[in-house]
């Protein structure tokens, strides 16, 4: 029984072409000669050998063309030109660069066109083609950098020597690991830090500030995609513990991806032809891996490997899309999505990044039957959805079923089969509707590719026609009950009956009924013709009857004479028009109108616009005609109608709608209506969106909001003029909140504010909505809920969506970002959407939406432990000298810095047990304990502000043990003798040093130190109850404050994560018969009397210890008498260097007098 593979894994690395004939032609197989080196082009393969040869194979049909021979040893390192493939690059085993024109198109001889002996005697690590010019960057091994200039017979003899053909660049300080260049920037990386280079301006930088031991790779990342077309390139560079940076072009630090944790996944089954693909689930754990290399691969991915794997990322949305254990990888060299791998025993191997649908496609081409049937067995998810149907059809998974042996897989047949009983019909008018039609009526095809339906009268086809609108009838109905459960069952009865409308009197359409399906498509193989007419019969009735719907909505929608020949309709019309009198609709409008020219000019006057009681009056005596004409009273129960009802409308109408909301809707074509449908009649979305709401109304102080409709259209055409001045005064109203007490709106028949934005959210500005429920009605989440529904109904029709219900993150943040230039409303709805699709994972990729999205909505919409990953992404999406500020803007209102500290110390923070005692004190040592957002605390409690604020602060983080900022606090506040008396009671005489403690500034804090010493003394022997393990509690010169320096939330370090629940190391632990000398960092008094010593002199520190009454209780051990009497020493002799000084210059200025 194959295994299958998770949704996630959409891609495989793919093997179709076996490279050891080939290796075998040129004797690369052998013992004695082996391929040391490779790079690829679009035309070349080339190959280094340990005998100094350089093959170059042509990749159109693996031929040789040539062979280059070198003198001066093994070919360590090759390039290709990427922009002249007449060029190549050679470095050998013994310093020697050599730069090859091969001369191809005049068919002449290859020659060497440059030679550069600067790194003679070094072994040459990375070579680099110049993106523009003929020009080669070499690095060595003793970390020199230089550059060669390529001569061409292109361009006469002697271009080579116009200036100096060779020239060092710089000397990093370690052996150079990887080249990169782009843009007149050059990159390089060495074993300790990455340096960016502007070779025309001769400057250098430093990527980031920390150093590295060991070889990581580095390398540039075009933007050429989508809406970051055009953008500077980043960079990336590798950083220990499965870590990359991405930085700016400048070499700015942007942000830190942490792929430890995502890693912790099986890796994907490698597809190839030397075995079968495995995949083992149970593989879960973590890897911490240092990227030798990063390389730019296929569409905006990131590529690295070790001995054993191959990693590819995607740093834009920070996901792995796959790994893959390959074994003994040496060198990879790649083009596009194509990958070469050298191995440690000198084969080769040529693997392509594929989606699972390509890679089926291609092993059915090659007749790979049994390969391809155990990828399609495995990879059910990427084969079984509509889309697949494109490359793989129907017939051709029924033809490799018929190409597998029944005595050697016929387990495998059997899966095959149930996946195929699991395939979906390709959603598109190519097989259904053809077959279809082809089936039940007679049809000729236009030039243009139209097909003309003819009907044949007494044909099933005339019985299914009057079935299809009988179930339109029906629709009409169920309409007016508001019951979507109901729906589906009766649609489903209709599909089945086609006598289910007999009740209803109907009008037989005539022969020539247009349905403006759409027929771009191109003819098929008749077998799969035949094939969909099983599958797609019952998905074209149905499309064929939505269709009907819509095009019947807007005439039976809207009062019209009635006509004698409809029977049903005749009667749904004569109620509409009893209820609509035209006359009197027209004398609302004219009483609208002239109600709102008069608030509109009222308003304009700066009397009433400055007097809140005039503005009141105003608006109040607007609202009752607006609730006469617009109100629910209007909308004949079809408030709540499909989503695809309300897009039927008519043109009037349809140009009444924002102008905002008309550029998120597609056009009102047949294809995109049909499209609009397919996403918005879901049941399953509906009913689940209802369902919420019921369950939220129980919630709602509004009562009158239960009853409701939540109205995103006009229910009448609206001239535009008078749309602007509505959406203006009913902004206005609900931003002004006359609302009053909801008992005094009850007994007055007022609206309430939630029920006001439901019934006339389609005459409000979306973006002043938005951002009034974040800033007015806060305390009333029922009226952010009914704006996010609203916005949530209004885009339900974008092409978004259905990227979005399809569950590729990826996808779906690369459409979001081609919608620039972003509405904010509209943005949030769609990411709404993703929040609920992929939870915290959505969340963290909000980063790159601000400032259109503010952390205030992400607030509203995510759970706290998201919010703290989206703002801790935020924040550290910042160059680290920006983050204090940039996060003290983000700090409206002033009272959200309580509220995220709250957050921040409550979200993965240690148990209150662990570093509170029973009676709200410090305990010992528990400082060292890991904070998952102390970066973010840190940033918190540093912001100014004040003096209130500080106090809250301070107190929030005693209650909740946070003992570096509550130190750090205290001596902001000047609260010394609570901060001195909390590092006692921490132990720890690091937390009296600067930058991270608080160091006494006089001879009296000096001595109540020592009493608070003495009265808090350090546990020879902590009990597990009430101490961390000393061996888990690292040195605190060792382990940097989290206050300044914390750990990722992701990854918190396991040496400041002691465990307290263990006994403390006895050889940690001094015991008077083991340690009688107390540990230097240890808050004792002889500790304190050594650093006052170092500080004032030992004589006065004694005179300290002596006045505080402790001389007598305490003797010195054997170090500290030893550090006094050299402190001595080192005074005296201090004292008589500067007498010496003093006389001598006393000498000097008399010498001069005289």
């Amino acid at each position: 029984m194959l295994p299958v593979v998770p949704e996630v894994q959409s891609h495989v690395l793919a093997e179709f072409d076996c490279l050891d004939p080939l290796l075998s032609a040129l004797r690369l197989d052998s013992g004695r000669l082996k391929c040391t080196c490779l790079a690829v082009s679009r035309k070349w393969l080339a190959l280094g050998t340990s005998a100094g040869g350089l093959h170059l194979i042509q990749r159109e049909g693996w031929k040789q063309r040539l062979i280059l021979t070198h003198k001066e040893g093994s070919i360590t390192q090759v390039s290709c030109c990427p922009h002249d493939e007449d060029f190549i690059a050679v470095a050998t085993s013994q310093g020697l660069v050599v730069v090859w024109e091969l001369q191809l198109e005049r068919r002449g001889r290859p020659e060497r066109v440059s030679v550069s002996w600067e790194h003679r005697g070094q072994t040459l690590t990375s070579l680099c083609w110049d993106t523009a010019a003929l020009r080669v960057f070499a690095g060595d091994k003793g970390g020199k950098v230089s550059f060669l200039r390529a001569g061409s017979s292109k361009l006469g003899k002697g271009s080579a020597f116009v200036i100096f053909p060779v020239q060092t660049i710089t000397t990093v300080d370690s052996r150079v690991v990887q080249l990169g260049y782009l843009d007149g920037r050059l990159l390089v990386s060495s074993l300790s830090r990455c340096y960016l280079c502007d070779t025309e301006r001769e400057k250098f930088w430093r990527v980031g500030n920390k150093e590295r031991d060991g070889e990581y790779g580095a390398c540039f990342f075009p933007l050429s995609r989508g809406v970051t077309a055009g953008q500077p390139p980043l960079l990336y560079c590798a950083r220990p513990g499965s870590r990359v940076w991405e930085a700016s072009f400048s070499g700015d630090v942007l942000s830190t991806h942490q792929f430890k944790q995502l890693l912790a996944v099986p890796p994907a089954p490698l597809i190839s032809y030397r075995s079968e693909p495995h995949y083992n689930r149970a593989q879960k754990s973590s890897q911490s891996i240092a990227f030798p290399r990063l390389l730019y691969f296929g569409d905006q991915n990131l590529l690295t490997w070790t001995d054993s794997a191959i990693y590819v990322f995607t740093p834009q949305s920070g996901q792995v899309l796959l790994w893959t254990e390959v074994k003994d990888v040496v060198e990879i060299a790649v083009y596009r999505n194509e990958l070469f791998c050298l191995h440690g025993d000198g084969r080769m191997s040529h693997l392509s990044l594929l989606s699972v649908e390509r890679c089926v496609d291609r092993l059915l081409r090659r007749e790979a039957w049994s390969l391809a049937a155990t990828v399609c067995v495995m990879f059910q998810h990427a084969i079984a959805p509509s889309r697949a149907r494109k490359s793989i059809p129907i017939d051709r998974l029924d033809h490799l079923r018929s190409q597998l042996s029944v005595t050697t897989h016929l387990d495998l047949i059997g899966q095959l089969e149930e996946v195929v009983a699991k395939l979906e019909p390709l959603d598109s008018a190519s097989s259904s509707r053809r077959s279809s039609i082809s089936s039940h009526e007679s049809f000729n095809v236009l030039d243009c590719g139209i097909y003309r339906v003819i009907s044949r009268r007494g044909s099933q086809s005339d019985e299914e026609t009057s079935s299809l609108v009988s179930q339109s009838m029906l629709e009409e109905e169920r309409l007016k009950e508001f019951s979507f459960v109901q729906e589906e069952e009766e649609q489903q009865g209709a599909e089945h009956d086609p006598q289910s409308g007999g009740g209803l009197e109907v009008t037989e359409p005539s022969g020539n009924h247009q349905f403006h399906l759409p027929m771009s498509f191109r003819p098929k193989h008749s077998r799969i013709a035949l094939q969909a007419v099983r599958d797609s019969v019952s998905s074209f009735v149905k499309k064929t009857t939505e269709k009907i719907n819509t095009l019947q909505m807007n005439s039976d929608l809207w009062p019209r004479p009635p006509d004698p020949k409809d029977g049903g309709q005749g009667h749904v019309e004569a109620v509409a028009t009893t209820c609509l009198d035209p006359g009197n609709a027209e004398t609302d409008q004219q009483d609208l109108i002239t109600a709102t020219e008069k608030g509109i000019s009222q308003i304009q006057d700066p009397l009433v616009l400055l007097d809140p009681a005039c503005l009141k009056e105003t608006l109040q005596e607007w609202i009752p005609v607006l609730e006469r004409v617009l109100g629910p009273e209007l909308d004949l129960g079809l408030g709540m109608q499909s989503p695809a009802g309300e897009e039927e409308e008519t043109e009037d109408a349809a140009d009444n709608r924002p102008e905002n909301v008309q550029s998120e809707i597609p056009s009102s074509s047949p294809e995109g209506q049909e499209e609009g449908k397919r996403g918005e009649d879901s049941p399953q979305q509906n009913g689940g969106q209802e369902d919420q709401r019921e369950v939220q109304a129980h919630h709602r102080p509004d009562e009158a909001s239960t009853e409701e409709n939540l109205r995103v259209w006009s229910p009448k055409p609206l001239p535009p003029d008078l749309q602007a001045h509505l959406t203006q005064l009913a902004t206005l109203y609900l931003e002004l909140g006359y609302f009053g007490d909801p008992v005094v709106q009850k007994e007055r028949g007022v609206v309430g504010v939630n029920a006001f934005l439901r019934r006339f959210f389609f005459l409000l500005d979306q973006e002043r909505v938005r951002r009034m429920c974040l800033l007015g009605y806060g305390d009333q989440p029922e009226v952010h809920i009914s704006f996010m529904e609203a916005m949530l109904e209004l885009t339900q029709s974008s092409k978004v969506v259905e990227v979005i219900q399809k569950g590729d993150l990826l996808k779906s943040l690369r459409c979001l970002r081609e919608l620039q230039p972003w509405s904010a409303p509209m943005l949030l709805a769609h990411l709404h959407r993703l929040y609920e699709k992929h939870g915290e994972l959505a969340v963290r990729s909000f980063t790159q939406f601000y400032p259109t999205i503010l952390p205030s909505d992400v607030t509203a919409m995510a759970k706290h432990s998201h919010f703290l990953a989206y703002l801790d992404n935020l924040v550290q999406s910042r160059a680290e000298e920006q983050r204090l500020s940039f996060l003290g803007s983000l700090l409206q209102p002033e009272a959200l810095r309580q509220d995220w500290l709250g957050l921040a110390l409550t979200h993965d923070a240690p148990q209150k047990s662990d570093t509170l005692t029973t009676d709200g004190q410090p305990r010992w040592h528990s400082h060292f304990f890991s904070w998952g957002y102390g970066r973010l605390l840190s940033l918190l409690i540093r912001l100014p502000a004040d003096l209130a604020s500080k106090q809250k602060m301070a107190e929030t983080c005693r209650i909740n043990g946070y003992w570096t900022g509550y130190v750090y606090l205290c001596c902001e506040l000047q609260r010394r003798t609570e901060a001195f008396s909390t590092i006692c009671r921490l132990d720890d005489m690091s937390l009296l040093e600067e930058p991270s403690g608080m160091v006494p500034q006089t001879m009296d804090e000096w001595k109540m130190l020592l009493q608070l010493s003495q009265q808090y003394p350090n546990p020879s022997a902590p009990t597990p109850s009430s101490a961390p393990n000393p061996s888990l509690a690292p040195n605190p010169s060792l382990a940097p404050n989290p206050s300044l320096a914390p750990t990722p939330s992701s990854a918190p370090t396991p040496s400041l994560a002691p465990t307290p629940s263990l006994a403390p190391t006895p050889s940690l632990a001094p015991t008077p018969s083991l340690a009688p000398t107390p540990s230097l960092t240890e808050v004792t008094p002889e500790n304190l009397v050594l650093r006052l010593a170092r500080a004032v002199g030992p004589d006065r520190a004694l005179e300290a210890l002596q006045e505080v009454g402790m001389q007598s209780d305490m003797e010195l051990g054997p170090h500290s008498t030893l550090v006094c009497e050299l402190l001595r020493v080192a005074e005296k002799r201090q004292r008589a260097l500067i007498q010496t000084m003093l006389e001598r210059c006393d000498r000097f200025l008399w010498s001069q007098h005289a």
